[in-house]
């Protein structure tokens, strides 16, 4: 296993961080090596978790993993996509053929339907070049609404964050949860 680089926040956590832990982790189970690395500086981590989208959007749960596997996926950053795929897949109604699909490029012919494939493609694109051309933009506009569009380029921008946090801390992934496909 590696050493993150980032020293892990231990418990007792101060206060405000504890609160935070305590609304984002189910009971009983530890904080992710991710959140105790952001700790360090409750500042960041307060409003990193503050600013987090697994809540309740306009977007489907379904849509939400599909474009937080995929931007994890293609950052590299297994130690997220490993939670997400762990811990959201089933509830996303995600399959063992579509988890590893999300690991591909290009997609396997047949993964996925062709809405959820924008959402695969809004991904790559902006993964690759920080924009969407206006082809797949008025493909995305067809589907989803300007407040659905919002959501989905932030969301994809966040855990691009995310997995710059994970990958430059040298995060491992999580005991017991999924490694890339």
């Amino acid at each position: 296993m590696q050493t993150p680089r980032i020293p892990l926040a231990e418990p007792p956590y101060p206060a405000p961080i504890q609160a935070a832990l305590d609304r984002l982790m189910p009971p009983g189970v530890p904080p992710l090596a991710l959140f105790r690395a952001l700790a360090i500086n409750e500042r960041v981590f307060l409003r990193m978790m503050a600013g987090g989208l697994l809540d309740r959007g306009s977007i489907t749960l379904r849509e939400r993993e599909l474009v937080i596997d995929r931007t994890s996926w293609r950052c590299g950053a297994e130690a997220e996509w490993g939670v997400h795929v762990t811990w959201f897949g089933a509830k996303a109604a995600l399959t063992a053929d579509e988890v590893a699909a999300l690991c591909q490029s290009p997609l396997p012919d047949g993964a996925f339907s062709p809405r959820e494939r924008l959402l695969i493609r809004l991904c790559d694109a902006l993964h690759a070049t920080s924009r969407i051309d206006d082809e797949l933009w008025a493909a995305l506009a067809a589907e989803w609404r300007p407040e659905q569009l919002v959501e989905l380029v932030v969301l994809a921008g966040y855990y691009h964050t995310i997995a710059f946090v994970v990958n430059a801390f040298a995060i491992a992934p999580e005991p017991g949860t999924a490694r890339f496909a």
